[in-house]
């Protein structure tokens, strides 16, 4: 085989890991105004819940700074709880592995959700 052909089939592949990526977040992003209202029913708030599709204990999280603010999870107690996100605001808000919003973000989409974080373990988020 040669080079050329090697560089063809790992482009392939990366293009088609990425396509799926794309596919299995996609749904998670699609929370319906019905979803939201009824799950989340709070103006510009992010709400995170202990359990996937939206369900269980609910915390709701809100800045009141105009240009966004981090909260920590941990010091509210819901470090590591959150299994889904709502999000009612016009922007986005990151989940972030560690205390202070640093590290890589997780990001919900602004007027849309994440149904299941998957293995993902939120322990502040920045909300605007």
């Amino acid at each position: 085989m040669s080079v050329r052909k090697g560089v063809k089939n790992t482009l392939a592949v990366a293009a088609l890991t990425a396509a799926t990526v794309l596919t299995t977040a996609a749904p998670g992003a699609a929370a319906t105004p019905a979803v939201r209202a009824a799950n989340c029913p709070f103006l510009s708030t992010l709400c995170l819940f202990d359990q996937t599709g939206y369900s269980g204990t609910r915390l709701t999280v809100s800045s009141t700074t105009p240009g966004g603010t981090c909260v920590s999870l941990v010091g509210h107690g819901f470090g590591g709880k959150a299994r889904s996100a709502l999000n009612t605001s016009s922007f986005a808000a990151a989940l972030f592995a560690n205390d202070g919003c640093v590290g890589s973000p997780y990001q919900v989409p602004a007027n849309g959700g994440v149904t299941n974080l998957g293995s993902f373990r939120a322990n502040s988020v920045w909300v605007r």
